[in-house]
C-alpha cells in the first residue's frame, strides 16, 4: 500500500480519472450514489495516512460499518456524532482555546479555522469496545 499522494495538478487528466475511478470505487463500496461521495474520500493528503476524515465520509460509512460489525446503523451513527471534533488548526486551535478560557482574549476566534472531523482511531476503539 502506498503511502503518499501525487504531485497531479488539479487539472492533470490522470488525477481527474483517478479522482472518477476511486469515487466509483467507493459509492459502490459503501452503497451510495457516486455525487454523493465527499473528497477526501477520493483525495489522499501528504501521506495519506490519515488519522481523521470528514463527517460527511464518516457518516456515509455508516451503514456498511453496521452491517459489518452487527450493529445498527443508528448506534453506529451515534458513536460517529460522539467522535466528530471540532474545528481547530494545529497550534491555532490552542491558542483559540487560550482565547476561549480568557487568555489571549484577542486570539479566541483562531479556535474555529481548520475543519470538523471524526478522529477515526478513537472511533474504531469505541466500535471495538462494542464487541
Amino acid at each position: 500500500m502506498a503511502s503518499d499522494a501525487s504531485n497531479l495538478g488539479p487539472n492533470n487528466p490522470e488525477l481527474i480519472r483517478s479522482v472518477r475511478q476511486r469515487r466509483a470505487a467507493v459509492a459502490a463500496f459503501d452503497g451510495v450514489p457516486p455525487a454523493s461521495v465527499p473528497p477526501d474520500a477520493v483525495t489522499a493528503s501528504g501521506s495519506g495516512l490519515d488519522l481523521a476524515i470528514s463527517p460527511a465520509y464518516a457518516y456515509e460509512q455508516v451503514r456498511r460499518v453496521a452491517k459489518a460489525r452487527r450493529l445498527s446503523p443508528g448506534k453506529v451513527a451515534g458513536l460517529v456524532s460522539h467522535h466528530i471534533q471540532g474545528r481547530v488548526l494545529g497550534f491555532l486551535g490552542f491558542l483559540g482555546f487560550l482565547g476561549f478560557l480568557g487568555f489571549l482574549g484577542f486570539l479566541g476566534f483562531l479556535g474555529f479555522l481548520g475543519q470538523e472531523n471524526a478522529n477515526v482511531v478513537e472511533l474504531n476503539r469505541a466500535l471495538a469496545a462494542l464487541m
